[in-house]
């Protein structure tokens, strides 16, 4: 089986000022210490982003990402956010296609594969997010819902830009209501994800492609989950926003049960 090196990103949403970012940035290196065994990264609300970057310093255990952005290099868009203004606050990653961004925002797959294309091309790593909502689920629609999204949101994806890209798996149902998919639902999720990567760039691709898992990971579920064969990470939300709680998440991820 390939190795992919973990990712663990902390979604913090609509959370924190820039002065407690500041805060739990520093609790989170602080309780994290020197640490390689995964990739880690935190997605702050984008006025938070400055003061999050400076407490971060030159340390290189955290990577900085960002929640989302819009697919135009600048222009007429009141409140939005370019690739080119992330990358000069040293952002490396940029959330995608967040179900919250489809839910209340009415993002679509084509609208996400715009973004994506976007940040690639600025450089930025994007971390793309499909999942099927609990009323899909129920109606045995997961495995089409899910396929359309990833065929929609890569489409016109280059080997090149596959490597650099995230996926998220995050149950709809499972974001903020304390349900958690069981190991063996998210596996059985994101074995599909890669297989459809697959059928669609190939198998070097799909081998390569990390996969994450969101909704509602804990301290207490994060080993189990990421011991499954096609999990590579967690998008972590509330969890994130208590530096013990994510760091736990973190160590506990890494471990082999």
């Amino acid at each position: 089986m390939p190795i992919r090196r973990k990712i663990i990103a902390g979604n913090w949403k609509m959370n924190k000022t820039a002065t407690e970012s500041k805060i739990l940035v520093t609790d989170i290196l602080e309780q994290l210490g020197k640490f390689d065994e995964a990739e880690v990264v935190i997605c702050p609300p984008f006025t938070a982003l400055v003061s999050a970057q400076e407490a971060l310093g030159s340390r290189t255990e955290v990577d900085l990402g960002a929640q989302n952005m819009h697919f135009e290099t600048s222009g007429a868009y009141t409140g939005e956010i370019s690739a080119a203004m992330l990358k000069d606050l040293f952002v490396r990653f940029v959330i995608l296609g967040h179900s919250e961004r489809r839910q209340y925002f009415g993002e679509t797959d084509e609208s996400v594969n715009k973004k994506a294309k976007a940040a690639i091309a600025a450089r930025l790593r994007p971390i793309i997010c499909v999942g099927e909502t609990l009323a899909e689920r129920e109606a045995g629609k997961m495995a089409a819902v899910v396929t359309k999204q990833i065929e929609a949101s890569f489409a016109g994806f280059s080997d090149e830009d596959w490597a650099i890209t995230v996926v998220a798996y995050e149950p709809v149902w499972a974001i903020g209501t304390g349900k958690t998919a069981s190991p063996e639902q998210a596996q059985e999720v994101h074995a599909l994800i890669r297989a459809t990567v697959e059928s669609i760039g190939g198998k070097a691709v799909a081998d390569k492609i990390r996969i994450q898992y969101g909704g509602s990971v804990k301290p207490d579920n994060a080993q189990l989950l990421l011991n499954q064969p096609d999990i590579d990470g967690a998008l972590v939300g509330g969890a994130s926003l208590d530096a013990e709680s994510f760091v736990a998440i973190i160590k506990n991820a890494c471990q082999k049960s």
